[in-house]
């Protein structure tokens, strides 16, 4: 399995030069599995140069797409993502709940109003999957969780055929006001012995509680759970877009302090644009780690 970030941050994109090691893009994840399957998590401005590196490496089996839910920051680069105007390219979209089946239904954003390009126009194959229990991909089994988000958010777990696994919760508030659509404790459970939790870390301490019930989670929220699942590493990601590289330089440090205080084993990462993590073997995926090259 081999896990890329091609978009890290929440609410909105912000490029510019106080972001450039982090980067700028809006969320957007690529799962390689063992056979070679591609699973594409969430559908950011980063999910365009994911297209560009699908196109330039000739990928032809079908791209499998969970998207978490419908905010526009996990849908907006849908419309610059190369594969869709590609007539042998095969598009799987995967709704795993009623709600993301309505999502799917209702989504405008190849509306004339919003895009020149209508959805019925564009050349690749899609396919929509609605399956609610556990889902068959590739080499891999995916099954979901419902997270604390406003209007609705859904979480993944990847389990592939080598032994390896990832879990994808974001957007999601791990101590939200008023009803919760899964506990921490409940996610703790649907995380267990994952190589690799990546979890919303929009917020700090100082954050609140003037963010409370906005549908994110504050950082050492997220290593705790971490920690309790069992997790062999986390990522933290969806970055507040007004967090530089500095303030996510200095989220890093914190998270290795808190790490060797309260979970030595647990490898903390702070996701970035390029960061890939790879393995044939569950017992390294935590731990292979490296950094992609330098945008320009």
């Amino acid at each position: 399995m081999r896990v890329r970030f091609w978009g890290v941050r929440g609410s909105l994109p912000s490029p510019g030069p106080s972001t450039v090691r982090y980067g700028g893009n809006s969320v957007c994840v690529e799962v390689r599995l063992a056979d070679d399957t591609c699973i594409v998590l969430d559908a950011g401005t980063g999910i365009r140069q994911l297209g560009n590196a699908l196109a330039a490496e000739a990928h032809r089996t079908p791209i499998h797409l969970f998207i978490t839910h419908g905010h526009w920051d996990h849908i907006m680069g849908l419309p610059f993502f190369g594969p869709v105007y590609t007539p042998d390219t095969t598009i799987v979209l995967h709704a795993t709940t009623e709600r993301s089946v309505r999502g799917f239904r209702k989504a405008d954003i190849f509306d004339v109003a919003h895009f020149p390009v209508a959805f019925t126009e564009l050349p690749a194959r899609f396919q929509r999957v609605e399956e609610f229990g556990n889902h068959r991909v590739g080499s891999a089994t995916v099954r979901h969780i419902e997270l604390n988000h406003p209007g609705g958010a859904t979480g993944f777990r990847v389990d592939d055929a080598d032994g390896t696994s990832i879990c994808y919760l974001t957007d999601n508030e791990l101590d939200p006001p008023g009803e919760r659509a899964s506990t921490p404790e409940q996610l703790a459970r649907f995380a267990a012995g994952t190589d690799l939790l990546i979890h919303d870390a929009q917020y700090v301490a100082d954050d609140m509680p003037a963010k409370r019930g906005w549908g994110h989670s504050v950082v050492d929220q997220v290593l705790a759970l971490a920690r309790d699942a069992e997790a062999r590493a986390v990522a933290l990601h969806h970055h507040d877009p007004d967090r530089d590289d500095a303030a996510l330089d200095a989220i890093a440090e914190h998270a290795a302090r808190w790490t060797r205080a309260h979970a030595p084993a647990l490898r903390a990462h702070v996701a970035r644009e390029g960061l890939t993590i790879a393995s044939h073997d569950s017992r390294d995926l935590a731990t292979a780690a490296t950094i992609g090259a330098p945008r320009s």
